[in-house]
């Protein structure tokens, strides 16, 4: 077995075909990109070299000489199943290609190779290399710190560098972003990094309750302070003292109940429902709300003085859609958590699912993504993630938000068409795996080619 690589180290491709002229070709179009590149002109210096040292991509011909591109993928495979393999084959070789990708290799190209294709491919190849290790990072415990917030978009990587810039501090913060953006998830990374890690942390959405409720939640109760209170109560705040007390929602709140959470701000005490005794509290406040809370302060819904109290430090988290190079990752994520919880084996996504996926618009944010996932894994008997296991209605949706919204409404004929450019844009103009997608035969695709007058 072998051991990824990090992100920061250089991908290493072997090249095996016993064209001469091809393989200084495709070495020198790699070698161009970046990539740490070996050749071998022969399937018995590719074997070699695949048990002396470890290779990410392997690119062979499949047609080499007495050992094939097929033994060559075997060989891989059996010492380091890691390794992404993408087969070359001529015309009269593709079925024999297409039954090497059922048995492990990530893809094959035909000859003569087309350079913007193959740099397609092989960064296709590269990019679920590199989230197999973000992947395994994660399960060893190697991620830098903050890894319970999964993403390494700019956004987020901003967010983790802030709450490490202010892990020493026990200022009061304000988190602000749409339902289902993380807003608990990161306030639990800031208490874990903080003074206060040794305290509880103590979430409560404070949209749950009446006033009266919440004041009893909040700040307890004295014995028969109203019918049924026959024992005294702590509340959240003297439940949280040297720790962090999480508002969700705090926008919420009522004034009155505003009035009383300022108080505890600035006096650093509680005074429980029906008390009259001051209780002290060490606590940190880490609020979080959808609304814009300076738009409330100027319609007066919200106290200014209650907003600065809570607003030291503001954190804002983005919705998923502007975060989309994370969605593979928190996909992945959710995959193996309920294919563990549901005792399924699934290894991944398909191409078409995943492009789906990372295109959607996620109304209900990272939430919506972990209820697709958890859809699709109930769905699917198989190791892999197909379009078809997708909901319906993300694939529905999917028809109508691959062009502006905007725009006036449009015929069913012009929707088709539209969808049909989509598509074949998408998989490259690949008739085959379009008609798949369309769910037609190649026949029927082409007829509708000639119907719109696609140009081929």
């Amino acid at each position: 077995m072998g051991k990824l690589k990090t992100m920061q180290t250089k991908i290493s491709v072997l090249i095996v075909d016993d064209e001469e002229i091809a393989l200084k070709a495709l070495t020198r179009i790699l070698s161009t990109e970046g990539y740490d590149v070996v050749s071998a002109g022969k399937g018995e210096k590719a074997i070699k070299l695949i048990h002396s040292r470890w290779f990410d991509i392997i690119l062979t011909d499949l047609l080499i000489d007495t050992i094939s591109g097929l033994d060559v993928l075997e060989a891989a495979k059996k010492r380091y199943p890691e390794t992404e393999v993408i087969l070359l084959t001529g015309y009269g070789s593709v079925d024999s290609a297409i039954e090497a990708t059922k048995r492990g290799a990530f893809h094959y190209l035909q000859k003569p190779v087309k350079p913007d294709e193959l740099r397609n491919i092989v960064k296709r190849a590269v990019e679920k290399i590199q989230l197999t290790v973000k992947i395994q990072d994660l399960e060893a415990g190697n991620q830098n710190e903050f890894s319970s917030i999964l993403g390494n978009s700019h956004k987020i990587t901003d967010i983790k560098k802030l709450i490490w810039r202010i892990k020493d501090s026990d200022s009061n913060i304000l988190i602000t972003g749409e339902s289902g953006t993380g807003k608990e998830l990161v306030a639990r990374a800031i208490h874990e990094s903080s003074p206060k890690a040794q305290g509880k942390f103590l979430p409560f959405n404070c949209a749950s309750f009446t006033d009266d409720l919440l004041a009893n939640e909040l700040f307890g109760h004295e014995k028969e302070a109203f019918t049924g209170a026959t024992k005294s109560m702590s509340g959240l705040f003297e439940s949280a003292d040297k720790g962090t007390v999480f508002l969700d929602e705090v926008g919420d709140m009522s004034s009155a109940m505003q009035v009383k959470l300022l108080r505890v701000i600035q006096e650093r005490e509680v005074i429980r429902v029906g008390g009259i005794t001051p209780i002290p509290i060490d606590i940190r406040i880490i609020a979080a709300t959808n609304k814009d809370l300076k738009k409330l302060c100027s319609k007066e819904y919200f106290r200014q003085d209650l907003y600065f109290r809570l607003n030291v430090i503001s954190i804002h988290m983005p919705n998923l859609s502007e975060r989309r190079e994370d969605i593979p990752l928190l996909a992945s994520h959710f995959l193996k958590l309920y294919s563990a919880k549901i005792g399924k084996n699934i290894s991944g996504f398909s191409d078409e699912a995943l492009g789906l996926l990372t295109s959607y618009e996620y109304p209900g944010n990272i939430r919506e993504l972990e209820n697709i996932v958890e859809h699709a894994v109930s769905m699917t008997n198989k190791q892999i993630i197909n379009i078809e296991n997708l909901p319906k209605d993300l694939v529905d949706y999917d028809l109508f938000t691959f062009h502006g919204q905007d725009e006036a409404f449009r015929t069913l004929a012009e929707l088709e068409k539209e969808y049909i450019r989509w598509v074949l844009d998408y998989v490259g103009n690949k008739k085959n795996e379009a008609a798949k997608i369309l769910g037609i035969n190649r026949v029927s695709l082409y007829r509708k080619l000639k119907r719109f007058e696609f140009e081929d």
